[in-house]
This record gives C-alpha cells, sequence and structure tokens, in this order.
C-alpha cells in the first residue's frame, strides 16, 4: 500500500492520465489504472450501464485502502452536433459514470475506515468562457453535467469525501485528426503541458480544507 492509501484513474494509461497516475505515484500513492485494454485487470468500459459499478467493484478487490478517484477518462469531440447513440454514450463516460465512481466512493467511505476521502474531476476549460447564451457542444455539455454534479456530490458526502476539479486548457492535441482545433492564445508565455495538469490533481487529492472548487490549468485562457 503507498503511503496516502490508494487512488483510481481511469482513462490512466494513455496523455494526461499517464502523467497524472506518473505524479501519484511519486508521491507516494498507490496508483490504479483503469483502462479499456482487455489485457488490464481494471479493464471496464465505461459506456455501459454497469461499467462504473463494476469497475469500482475490481478497484475495491484490488485496494481495500481504496480512498481517493480522479476521473479522467472521457470521448472527446469538436462536433456540434452528434447522433443521438454517440451523444448518450459520451455523456455516459464523461458525466454519468464519473458521478456514479464519486458516489459509490462517498457511501464506502461513510461505512469503512478511514472515513476519509477526495474525488477529482478533469473538466476542461472551455466551459468556463462560454458565453451565457451559447449553444454548447455536446462535449461541452457533458463536462457541464459533470462540473454541476460535482457541486451536488461535494455537498452530499461533505463528512467524508472531498470533490474538486481540475480544468485543462490547450494541453495536448487530440489523438483523432478530426477533432484537431486551434489551441487558441493563451495569457501566459507558455501553453500548460500535462504534467501541470498532474501537479493540480494532486494539490487537490491532498489539500484537506478544500472541496467544491475548479482549478483551472489553462494558461490564463479562461481570463481572455
Amino acid at each position: 500500500m503507498g503511503a496516502r492509501g490508494s487512488v483510481l484513474v481511469t482513462g490512466g494509461a494513455k496523455r494526461i492520465g499517464a502523467a497524472i497516475c506518473a505524479m501519484l505515484r511519486a508521491r507516494g500513492w498507490n496508483v490504479l489504472v483503469h483502462s479499456r485494454a482487455a489485457d488490464n485487470p481494471l479493464c471496464s468500459d465505461l459506456a455501459e450501464p454497469l461499467g462504473a459499478a463494476r469497475l469500482f467493484q475490481k478497484a475495491c478487490d484490488a485496494a481495500p485502502d481504496l480512498c481517493a478517484i480522479v476521473n479522467n477518462a472521457a470521448v472527446f469531440s469538436t462536433a456540434r452536433e452528434l447522433p443521438e447513440e454517440d451523444a448518450a454514450r459520451m455523456m455516459r463516460v464523461n458525466a454519468e459514470s464519473p458521478e456514479k465512481l464519486s458516489t459509490l466512493l462517498g457511501l464506502r467511505l461513510m461505512e469503512h475506515a478511514p472515513y476519509v476521502g477526495a474525488v477529482v474531476n478533469i473538466l476542461d476549460a472551455r466551459i468556463l468562457r462560454l458565453a451565457a447564451d451559447a449553444s454548447p457542444t455536446p462535449y461541452e455539455r457533458s463536462k457541464m453535467v459533470l462540473r454541476d454534479s460535482m457541486m451536488k456530490t461535494a455537498g452530499l458526502f461533505g463528512s467524508c469525501l472531498r470533490v474538486n476539479a481540475v480544468a485543462p486548457g490547450p494541453v495536448l492535441v487530440p489523438v483523432d485528426a478530426a477533432n484537431r482545433e486551434k489551441g487558441g492564445e493563451v495569457l501566459l508565455d507558455h501553453r500548460p503541458s500535462p504534467e501541470d495538469v498532474a501537479e493540480a490533481v494532486a494539490f487537490l487529492l491532498e489539500a484537506k480544507s478544500v472541496t467544491g472548487q475548479i482549478l483551472a490549468v489553462d494558461s490564463g485562457q479562461s481570463l481572455l
């Protein structure tokens, strides 16, 4: 067991997720890495209705001291509209599964020591700068739903679970060429890195007096 306990990182095998896992390991966490790869003991498809519940049970079986979750797994698209089935899948992965995992952890911590834990959700800085009258894309909408559910969960489980979020800006180019877009201007003289996001996640996991907060890691882009 890690000195700080065990943390589940969804989508932790690649890109920002891998950076988060590396950072948390270096800080003494026992990191459980979720992915969809069939050879991963914590394999689970979060788009399935029972995917989150199955993953949570696997994580608890692997680490009885599970006390934290980083909800990093996500489906990304820049499309203004998506087929109904694709939009529903995106909502399940990006918003519904994180809420289920957070709720399951909160309920578990109410009954098992150490009775205190933390969740960090990965949002997207673009939702911080949407105009009030803007029409969000399906992706943006899913992250807005996650933001709202985060606040609800933080209030519901305040006695045993802190729930916060990191909102990255233009960190990495999307893998799918069809979803690539200009990163846009930033206020600082550099763009954020995956390691910057990972540092913010580690801070929020360990900041015992912080809950219900969103930390933008976007080099000031949301201020422009």
